[in-house]
């Protein structure tokens, strides 16, 4: 098992009332709480999860990232993913080396 949910932090930060009330609603309407929204988000955040990845491609564009950095991104993201697929790797077998690396290691 990797490392969520071994150790609780918070996360804090602020927002305006209005966008803070409208996520409340829609998370009520939702019948989601505000940790489990966030910490899903997180993972899949994480765990680059092709749709956040997209999210976040739009985010910098509007933020004016330059487009040096997000090439680069883009580049590293591809090189990985190329990686994992020539040594057959997928998500579990990762997270089971890590865990075989934390149980040697005592971490």
């Amino acid at each position: 098992m990797s490392n969520y949910g071994k150790i609780s932090k918070q996360i804090c930060f602020d927002s305006n009332d209005h966008l803070h009330a409208n996520l409340k609603l829609r998370l009520h309407y939702d019948d989601l709480k505000i940790k489990e929204f966030f910490n899903e988000v997180i993972k899949a955040y994480v765990n680059k999860n092709e749709h956040i990845i997209n999210f976040i491609e739009e985010l910098k564009e509007q933020k004016g990232i330059s487009k040096t950095k997000q090439n680069k991104t883009k580049r590293a993201h591809k090189k990985a993913t190329k990686t994992e697929k020539e040594f057959g790797l997928n998500k579990s077998e990762i997270e089971n080396i890590f865990d075989i690396i934390e149980k040697e290691w005592g971490v």
